[in-house]
């Protein structure tokens, strides 16, 4: 190419006057106008009532995840290409993208792959975050401002049925969860009163505990009796002859005493048969006791923690406030004239500059 024709006028001509033309009349004639239906979302939590019950929390632990987090999930929902399929058979969502049929740099593509069609969606629909309030903000572009709204309101109808769903799903694992345990906790129930039952018929007490006792009652008596009777022995021995009638006596009544004492000594602490040692019996019969008591706890624990879960299962444990409802605009917010017209003369200049430059370093090469 001669250098010589590109004069400065031909090269504003061609690398400005020209783009900003033709994007002049693209902007005023064929662009078409989009416009914005906004709203501003939030989740909350309800309290759990399963910190009342005492231990209860540990069975429910993790029933409600960080609400940040539960944003972030509702932020890739909306963005979803299941959701997307669910708005365009309920709204005609395609039809109303690819109407637009003289704007083909905005519109979409009739025939648009699922694929194009969700890029197509999401640059369409934008949401954002506030990472200090954990609020989501749905903006949509729409051809007409009433479709904008629809489509804003249909998302926000479904983003709540996600909310819903989703905590309502963790907490029905919770209740699978907490139902386990109390089948469990029963069969252990069961297992430790059979025990103590079996316990009881074997060594025919009800309670050894009481038994012992009433033995070592029996004892300190016959101690006592004991005492008493010798007392009276040498009382007697004062006045009487070892061979007397009433010393003999009372001095086979003293033997059968000391005797009988020391039976029901053996019996509480002797070497005799296991069945025969109330202490021994007493000891077992503790333990099995304890054992029936704490899985009575444990019961009684997991009983309270399946009424909770159940209790979750049906009422909202997380809710979508609507801080801002969708908007109906009155305005189209694109495209943004005025100052796409503006970035492209600037960048029409600049690219002029930079060409007259290049242009003048050759031709001073060349000379």
């Amino acid at each position: 190419m001669d250098l010589k024709t590109l004069t400065p006028r031909r090269l504003k001509l061609a690398l400005v006057a020209l783009p900003v033309v033709v994007a002049a009349i693209y902007f005023a004639l064929v662009a078409a106008d989009r416009y914005v239906s906004e709203s501003t979302v939030a989740l909350q939590r309800a309290g759990s009532e399963a910190a009342a019950v005492p231990g209860a929390a540990m069975l429910l632990a993790g029933l409600n995840p960080p609400s940040r987090e539960e944003t972030l999930y509702l932020r890739q929902y909306v963005h979803s290409l299941g959701l997307l399929r669910a708005l365009d058979a309920k709204l005609g969502v395609r039809k109303h993208y690819s109407a637009q049929r003289l704007d083909l740099a905005t519109r979409l593509r009739e025939d648009a792959s699922q694929e194009d069609f969700l890029s197509y969606y999401r640059s369409r629909v934008e949401v954002s975050m506030d990472e200090l309030s954990s609020t989501l903000t749905i903006r949509v572009q729409g051809f007409d401002p009433e479709f904008a709204r629809r489509l804003n309101q249909e998302i926000l109808s479904a983003s709540e049925n996600f909310v819903n769903e989703m905590s309502h799903k963790l907490a029905r694992e919770q209740l699978t969860f907490a139902e386990g345990e109390l089948a469990r906790a029963s069969e252990h129930l069961q297992g430790a009163k059979t025990e103590v039952l079996a316990f009881q018929g074997k060594n025919k007490l009800l309670d050894p505990t009481v038994q012992a006792q009433a033995s070592g009652t029996v004892v300190a008596e016959m101690q006592a009796s004991v005492t008493r009777a010798e007392a009276e022995l040498r009382g007697l021995l004062t006045f009487l002859n070892d061979d007397s009638y009433q010393v003999k006596a009372l001095r086979a009544q003293i033997a059968a005493t000391q005797a009988q004492l020391e039976v029901e000594r053996s019996r509480a602490t002797g070497s005799g048969k296991k069945s025969d040692r109330l202490g021994a019996l007493a000891i077992e019969f503790e333990s099995l006791k304890m054992k029936s008591e704490f899985a009575l706890d444990a019961y009684k624990l997991a009983l309270a923690a399946v009424e909770n879960a159940r209790i979750d299962t049906t009422r909202k444990l997380k809710s979508l406030v609507v801080i801002e409802p969708a908007t109906l605009a009155e305005t189209a917010e694109y495209p943004r004239r005025l100052y796409n017209l503006a970035t492209l003369l600037v960048g029409c200049l600049l690219l002029y500059g930079v060409v007259r430059l290049v242009i003048a370093t050759i031709r001073e090469h060349q000379d």
